[in-house]
């Protein structure tokens, strides 16, 4: 069970790191300053790589020891050999991401399994400000204007799930949390996800063809 006591990184990414193997290898996406990975490596000890395109993130990052590779990870994830870590996480990234669809293709390639979070866009909060406002909304989850906002993507609960069965995904976890942009406090939502919940969390594989059988011809 997942702790909501405060802790040095985002509840998120406790609740991420929770769902981690102690001791494997892990490539971070967009791993910003590198909390989660310092975070894997301490209380997991797992082998963690990160890729983040801004450069003084990425710099931080290395000067805390960590190996991390600056540059675009749309780009950087197609050097990678089949199956080369146990876990991909692309943490609050997705909707930021340009094709979607083909780099999760290119996660489950080089990852044995993938974790995807994401701000649920269905959360009760948002549904009410476009009902009562009209406007674009703006939370503590998604703290932009339309028209300064990096999200290029707006993702619910409930679309991926879709999106996971359409291009042949198997959820092997799904995770709703109620916590705000970057708190270290949280709680899991299992009730009615798609409307309390701020983020969305899935450990997902691809999903393995089921092998021909049929009656012998001889």
């Amino acid at each position: 069970m997942v702790s909501t006591a405060p802790e040095p990184i985002r509840f998120d990414l406790r609740v991420i790191g929770s769902l981690i193997e102690p001791g494997s290898t892990v490539l971070d996406l967009g791993c910003g300053t590198g909390d989660l990975l310092g975070w894997l490596a301490e209380t997991k000890q797992v082998v963690g790589t990160g890729i983040e395109q801004d450069k003084e993130k990425a710099a931080h990052c290395i000067s805390r020891g960590l190996s991390v590779l600056q540059g675009d990870l749309n780009e950087e994830v197609e050097d990678y050999p089949d199956q080369s870590f146990d876990y991909v996480i692309l943490s609050q990234t997705l909707q930021q991401v340009m094709e979607p669809a083909r780099l999760l293709h290119s996660l489950s390639r080089i990852g044995k399994r993938f974790v995807v979070s994401f701000p649920n866009f269905s959360h009760l909060g948002v549904r009410l400000q476009l009902l009562l406002k009209g406007c674009a909304p703006m939370s503590r989850e998604l703290p932009y204007n339309w028209y300064d906002t990096p999200n290029i993507r707006v993702v619910t609960i409930k679309d991926f799930r879709r999106f996971a069965m359409k291009f042949g995904y198997r959820i092997v976890t799904e995770i709703a949390v109620k916590t705000d942009y970057q708190s270290k406090q949280g709680t899991v939502v299992n009730w009615f996800p798609t409307m309390r919940a701020t983020y969305g969390i899935f450990v997902i594989e691809k999903r393995r063809k089921q092998p021909i059988t049929g009656q012998s011809h001889e």
